[in-house]
């Protein structure tokens, strides 16, 4: 092919500087450029498709791997250039528009000022109603010089073109509405900004759910709208919307006695170093803030903590309290226990999202995995501290970050190492290439080092039989920290099934059984919870699916039943219920039923009209585990 091609010179007419760094051939009529560096030949897209392949541009073209480094800094530079013209060529553009518009305006309003009788309106041409379809006459870009072009074809942009043309009122007033609306924006965002650089008010403001609302309630009542008084903010405004917020509050507190509520206790450490308790109500209406108490000097006293928890439960209602979840210090567990001891009716529970992350923290832990995080981290660390390294592997990655927050340390951890398997390819790329060979940062001593892991198959391998291990451990917490569906439901198979994916890892017993002694040892009280039994008991998804021993789960299914449902007559209604649900016999048999329990959430299907579907929609409401946030973070 290289023969048939004919060299040309580049003339002096050649201002590019990119021209010095490539050769123009002849192929027939085509002309084709070939880079001096990598031999690249380029079809067609001119010297800024040589520009880009030199600057390491992704678009257009490939990158040039054999460059210099002082070239491809001059190409970057040139391309910044050129966007940097385009943006003045546009701005002037604006200028002048908005010039031209405002001269109009000016003298629009002196001629409306001096009454004079000057006609400043121009008289347009008629426009014809309707194009002969026949017509051999369309307006082309000449026409302007009054030019008639003939062709026997018509052409969609053509008569797009003679349309604007024959309406210029059309692009006059589509014109004037964009640049009016820019104004319109730019003036009220300039009040807004002003207003809070002037009030000290925190930027962050404008992410309020009611900072829109309030811009549109001011536009649909038109101009001349007053703002409220100092006197009617600390007045009927204040009383207004402290009454809104006790009426969104007895709203939820009027379902509590209908499904139950449930209490979370959070706990915060606060700047100074002061640690509260926050207590929340959560049911079906929503979550609800009941109070904070400053616990600095008691959070270890066991009694203190029960006569706080016995005093919040006796203020929501004892008859309306399911369960109060906690965290699992001991502290807690012991004041929860004397709860239930006192009130037979409702659950202590711990918080489902903390003990799964309690056993990420002791998994990070065992030898092997504690030797591969950290050499994961090595080589993210020497990554983010250098800001030249790190831009270097998002060109390679496509603006992928190396790190993937999670929602509490340990989870970023093994996110983290799931992301850099991932973009292993991307790593190895970036750190065998010839711009990091001829980078300053690849003869420092770390850099070997990373080096060595990146090349390491060993490391790949390892890095990838732990995903596999903790990937249904890090869906779990993900399906905890959830909105979307109740995860009370779930725990208890993502548990069992974390635990069967471990095994499968592994050939032998003595592999597996240290990653299953840390999910029992953590899992020892939720694993014989009624609550979280009777979640899975009640998923039909789970249920009906599953392999394991469902005895002692069934147990604590009758449990819950005593517990929330005093009446002899009711419970015994339920229990019919329970052996249809467990039989599939009745309308659990129905095939809209057999087709829900893969497609709808627990608790949402047509077979909630059943009572026993009416307990376990008080069942689903144990999805609090996902609300409380798990305080090691």
């Amino acid at each position: 092919m290289a023969s048939d091609l004919e060299l040309v010179p580049v003339t002096s007419q050649k201002h590019d500087p990119a021209w010095k760094h490539c050769q123009m051939y002849k192929n027939g009529e085509r002309i084709q450029l070939k880079c001096l560096y990598c031999g690249k030949i380029f079809k067609g897209g001119g010297i800024h498709r040589i520009k880009e392949h030199l600057a390491g541009q992704k678009g257009n073209a490939s990158s040039c791997l054999r460059v210099q480094p002082d070239v491809r800094l001059l190409m970057q530079e040139s391309l910044n250039g050129v966007v940097m013209r385009k943006r003045k060529k546009q701005k002037l553009a604006d200028e002048i528009i908005n010039y031209n518009v405002g001269s109009v305006s000016e003298i629009d309003t002196l001629a409306d000022n001096n009454h004079c009788d000057l006609n400043t309106e121009v008289n347009l041409l008629p426009a014809p109603d309707a194009l002969d379809h026949n017509t051999d006459l369309f307006v082309d870009s000449e026409e302007g010089l009054g030019i008639k072009v003939s062709s026997g074809r018509k052409k969609k942009g053509r008569v797009r073109k003679a349309s604007s043309f024959l309406n210029p009122n059309a692009i006059v007033a589509s014109t004037n509405a964009i640049i009016a609306s820019k104004k319109v924006n730019n003036h009220v965002h300039m009040a807004i900004g002003q207003f809070l650089f002037d009030a000290g008010i925190p930027l962050d403001a404008v992410n309020s759910v009611y900072f829109q609302p309030m811009i549109d309630a001011i536009a649909s009542q038109g101009p001349g709208v007053s703002g409220p008084s100092y006197h009617d903010l600390r007045s009927w405004i204040l009383k207004s919307t402290v009454q809104e917020v006790r009426n969104d509050i007895d709203q939820c507190a009027g379902s509590w006695g209908k499904t139950g509520c449930s209490i979370l206790v959070d706990e915060w450490v606060s700047e100074k170093g002061k640690t509260l308790l926050i207590f929340l109500v959560y049911c079906s209406e929503g979550t609800i803030f009941l109070r904070s108490v400053d616990m600095s000097d008691l959070i270890n006293s066991v009694d203190s903590l029960y006569n706080l928890f016995k005093a919040v439960v006796e203020e929501v209602g004892v008859r309306n309290v399911l369960q109060v979840i906690t965290t699992n210090e001991e502290q807690y567990v012991a004041a929860g226990k004397r709860l239930t001891d006192t009130y037979p009716s409702l659950f202590w529970t711990p918080c489902a999202s903390q003990c799964i992350d309690l056993m990420l923290k002791d998994i990070r832990k065992i030898e092997s995995v504690h030797a591969i995080l950290e050499q994961a981290k090595a080589i993210s660390r020497f990554i983010y501290n250098h800001n030249v390294v790190l831009n270097m592997m998002r060109q390679k990655t496509f603006g992928v970050d190396l790190v993937d927050l999670g929602v509490t340390q340990s989870a970023t951890d093994f996110m983290t190492l799931k992301r850099m398997v991932d973009i292993k390819t991307n790593l190895h790329s970036t750190f065998t290439s010839e711009e990091w060979m001829e980078s300053p940062y690849s003869k420092k001593p770390e850099a070997f080092t990373v080096l060595d892991y990146i090349t390491d198959q060993s490391f790949w391998a390892a890095c990838a039989s732990i995903i596999r291990i903790m990937d249904p451990l890090l869906r779990l917490l993900r399906v905890v920290g959830s909105e979307k569906r109740p995860a009370m439901g779930y725990v208890y198979a993502g548990l069992y099934r974390a635990k069967e994916t471990i095994k499968k890892e592994f050939v032998h017993k003595k592999d597996y059984s240290i990653y299953w002694d840390i999910i029992d040892h953590r899992w020892e009280q939720l694993q014989r919870h009624p609550l979280h039994c009777a979640g899975f008991y009640l998923n039909p998804k789970f249920y009906y699916s599953s392999e394991c021993n469902i005895d002692h789960i069934r147990s604590c299914v009758l449990d819950c039943i005593e517990k929330f449902i005093p009446d002899p007559k009711i419970q015994d209604k339920v229990t019919k219920e329970l052996m249809s649900y467990c039989e599939s016999a009745g309308d659990f048999g129905r095939k809209m039923a057999l087709r829900a329990r893969e497609t709808s959430l627990p608790g949402t299907s047509l077979l909630k009209c059943s009572s026993w579907f009416r307990f376990y929609h008080l069942i689903s409401l144990f999805q609090v585990a996902m609300l409380l946030p798990c305080q090691s973070s």
